[in-house]
């Protein structure tokens, strides 16, 4: 396949595509429909019905337009899955582009993580990463040709992180998950990668943001000296949902001011 010419800056690097993003009301996932929209993309904002960023995602639908579709639902529940794809499928006729961005995580001494607990995480970002996937993909095969599916993991699918094993333990599987996924699907022409955020400015870390200490703490740990941006990883989410990775599959980008190398070169 003969490689596009992208060297006009003003192109639209994803006109036409029509994208999905999981839990995108806030942080991250509002960060990556934004700037979809921003390069020609049709985008569906998925967001928990009655949850707390539920007027966050009625309102980015509203601001972006006709080029936005609202996607209620549970991405643990295969009914509400298949219901949100479908909806997508019949304003825009097809689905290019997934990304498993919801996710959730319960701060606890492992010693007294309840079942409910650690099954609710589990529940939530990895099963609903496995549900949406599957969805999608059955949807690009039908479709044809080829789609993206993009998993937004966590640098602690590497890096041990205390207090938090339900949520590594999720991360760990998405890694694996899109790994596997990458073999499975590579004849159908379905890209699968991963992007691994450090520590992003986003609601998930808001009480560390506030804590002038463990801000400080945090950063300490971060080689290029600060929190990361919503928008950098919206930045890697372009280039893994367009023509430009057409031969990128099986990989974890890691958006983390040098975090991970920091921290495993010990």
């Amino acid at each position: 396949m003969p490689l596009k010419n992208f060297s006009n800056e003003k192109i639209m690097r994803l006109k036409d595509k029509v994208a999905i993003v999981t839990g995108s009301s806030s942080g991250i996932g509002k960060a990556i429909i934004e700037r979809f929209a921003a390069e020609g993309a049709k985008v569906a904002v998925n967001y928990l019905p009655g949850g707390p960023h539920e007027k966050e995602g009625l309102d980015l639908v509203s601001r972006l337009g006709e080029c936005a579709l609202a996607a209620p639902g549970d991405v643990s529940k295969r009914g509400d899955v298949e219901r949100m794809i479908g909806d997508v499928v019949a304003k825009f006729g097809r689905l290019d582009i997934a990304i498993n961005n919801a996710g959730m995580e319960i701060k606890k001494p492992f010693l007294e993580v309840t079942d409910d607990e650690w099954n609710k995480v589990m529940t939530v970002n990895l099963f609903g990463s496995y549900l949406v996937s599957q969805v999608a993909a059955r949807q690009m095969v039908k479709q044809g040709p080829g789609g993206k599916l993009i998993f937004i993991s966590s640098v602690h699918e590497d890096i041990p992180f205390p207090e938090y094993t339900a949520y590594c333990a999720s991360k760990g599987g998405i890694r694996m998950m899109m790994r596997n996924l990458a073999m499975e699907l590579a004849p159908y022409k379905i890209n699968c990668n991963n992007i691994a955020p450090g520590a992003i400015a986003t609601p998930i870390n808001q009480a560390v943001l506030d804590d002038p200490q463990a801000k400080k703490n945090a950063i300490s740990e971060i080689p290029w000296g600060r929190f990361g941006r919503p928008e950098e990883v919206a930045s890697v989410a372009v280039f893994l949902a367009g023509d430009e990775s057409e031969y990128v599959t099986g990989s974890t980008y890691y958006v983390d001011g040098g975090l991970t190398q920091q921290v495993t070169t010990y």
